[in-house]
């Protein structure tokens, strides 16, 4: 994975994850996976990034 190639399509904030482009807030990958914990989403909250990976 290559953190440093900013997807300007995929906006990030998550410094936390892996695919998060260092200093800038954008996600290196070319998509992302969007998922839900509710079994009905309402708000924004309600959804995830199924993409993210840890930062070790």
């Amino acid at each position: 994975m290559n953190s440093n190639k900013a997807n300007r399509s995929i906006e990030c904030m998550v410094a936390q994850c892996a695919n998060h482009c260092g200093s800038s807030n954008y996600c290196a990958l070319d998509k992302i996976r969007v998922g839900t914990h509710e079994t009905n989403p309402t708000m924004a909250q309600c959804t995830d990034c199924l993409s993210f990976v840890k930062r070790s």
